[in-house]
């Protein structure tokens, strides 16, 4: 059985976001705006199927998948480009594969007791996120 990511997950802390951010040739402005943020995540989980949602009171963005099931997802929370996705396991780890214009682009998430870690690459640069269960 998977790990249980259902909850609600407040943001603790957010390293590096501001060099991931320029690796994904996001613009000044939106940069210094979104470094700046208190994010929320929403995970509704049942079995293998996820509904994810990310709320900050600048842009909100949604998205859902099924582990294994290959998708297209449209970054709008972030960059606005077109990826194909892929989310699979890792033992307890979520693991994201984002084909598109920008390479190893991807995500990783995995729980340490009541905290939510997210791990976000694009090209060279990586930023980690806590989340704190709500």
């Amino acid at each position: 059985m998977p790990a249980d990511y259902n909850g609600r997950w407040e943001m603790v802390s957010n390293e590096n976001f501001e060099e991931l951010m320029k690796a994904l040739d996001i613009d000044f402005a939106t940069r210094k705006i979104a470094s700046h943020l208190h994010q929320t995540k929403v995970i509704i989980q049942s079995g293998d199927k996820f509904e994810t949602k990310t709320l900050s009171t600048f842009r909100n963005y949604e998205v859902n998948f099924t582990v294994g099931l290959e998708f297209e997802e449209q970054t709008k929370g972030l960059d606005n480009r077109k990826v194909q996705t892929m989310v699979s396991w890792d033992g307890d780890k979520l693991v994201s594969v984002q084909k598109g214009e920008k390479e190893n682009r991807g995500w990783t998430h995995w729980m340490e007791g009541d905290l939510l870690h997210l791990e976000i690459t694009a090209l060279d640069k990586v930023c980690h996120q806590i989340f704190k269960r709500a």
